[in-house]
C-alpha cells in the first residue's frame, strides 16, 4: 500500500507514519508546557492551545454536517471523543483541576485507543483522514500537556467526577439514540461487526461491564499521584521524641 491511498489499511504505511509523528510530538508538548508553568506565559499558552483546538476541530464538524456530507447516525458530536475534545477547550482556558481530571481518564486510556484501531474508511490525503487524527492528536496532546507539562495531577475526587460523568454520558446518549434511531457509542447495542464488546455479555451487561473495567483502570491511574502526595510517615526517633 502506497501512503496516498483512497481506503485507510490499519498498521499501512500512512498508520505506521501517523502514529511515527504522534510520538515524535509527545516530548516537546510536555517541554513546553514545563517551560511555562507558574510563569506569566502559563495562561497565554494555555489558551492559545484551547483556541487551536478550536480552530481546527469546529470547521471540520461543521463540514460533516453539512449538506451531502451530513451522516445522522455519525456526524453529531455525540461520541466520547467529540465530547473529549469540545471539553479540552474550557480545560485549557481555566486549567480547572475537575476538568483536567476528565481530560487525563478520557484521553489517555479511552482516545489512545483509537490511534490502535482507527475506525477511518479514508486514507491519505483525505479530509477525513486529517480530521480523525487531529482531533485524537489534540485530545491526548491536552492531556499530556495539561498533567506532566503543567503538573496538574488527577486526584480521587476528579477521578470520582470523571465516572459520574461518563455515566452521565452514557445515559445521554442512550435516549438521544432511541429519539433518532442511532447507536452512538454502541450504548444501544453492539456493532455488527466482531469486537471486544462480544466478550462482555449481551446488552447491557456489556455496559456495566464496560464502565467497571474503566473505572477499574482509572483507579490504578490515580493512585500514583495521590500516593505522591501523601505525607511521608515521621520516622521512630522523631515520634520516640514527642
Amino acid at each position: 500500500m502506497t501512503v496516498f491511498a483512497a481506503d485507510f489499511e490499519p498498521f499501512g504505511t500512512s498508520h505506521q507514519l501517523t502514529l511515527v509523528v504522534f510520538f515524535a510530538l509527545l516530548v516537546p508538548v510536555v517541554m513546553i508546557g514545563r517551560r511555562v508553568r507558574g510563569t506569566d506565559l502559563e495562561p497565554t499558552v494555555s489558551k492559545g492551545f484551547a483556541l487551536l483546538i478550536a480552530a481546527i476541530m469546529v470547521p471540520f464538524h461543521l463540514a460533516e454536517m453539512s449538506p451531502g456530507q451530513f451522516d445522522l447516525g455519525g456526524s453529531l458530536p455525540l461520541q466520547l471523543c467529540d465530547w473529549a475534545w469540545i471539553l479540552a477547550i474550557p480545560t485549557l482556558w481555566t486549567r480547572n483541576r475537575t476538568l483536567c481530571a476528565i481530560s487525563y481518564f478520557w484521553g489517555l486510556l479511552l482516545t489512545t485507543q483509537a490511534l490502535a484501531t482507527p475506525a477511518l474508511s479514508h486514507g491519505f490525503p483525505s479530509p477525513e483522514f486529517f480530521g480523525f487524527w487531529a482531533m485524537h492528536f489534540l485530545i491526548v496532546y491536552a492531556a499530556i500537556y495539561l498533567t506532566w507539562g503543567l503538573g496538574i495531577h488527577p486526584t480521587w475526587a476528579g477521578f470520582r467526577s470523571t465516572v459520574a460523568v461518563t455515566a452521565g454520558w452514557m445515559v445521554t446518549v442512550f435516549l438521544i439514540n432511541l429519539a433518532i434511531d442511532t447507536n452512538y457509542g454502541f450504548v444501544n447495542r453492539k456493532p455488527s461487526n466482531p469486537s471486544i464488546l462480544d466478550y462482555f455479555g449481551p446488552w447491557p451487561v456489556y455496559l456495566g461491564v464496560e464502565i467497571l473495567l474503566c473505572a477499574a483502570v482509572w483507579a490504578l491511574m490515580t493512585w500514583p499521584w495521590t500516593r505522591r502526595q501523601q505525607p511521608a510517615p515521621r520516622d521512630a526517633t522523631s515520634q520516640a521524641a514527642q
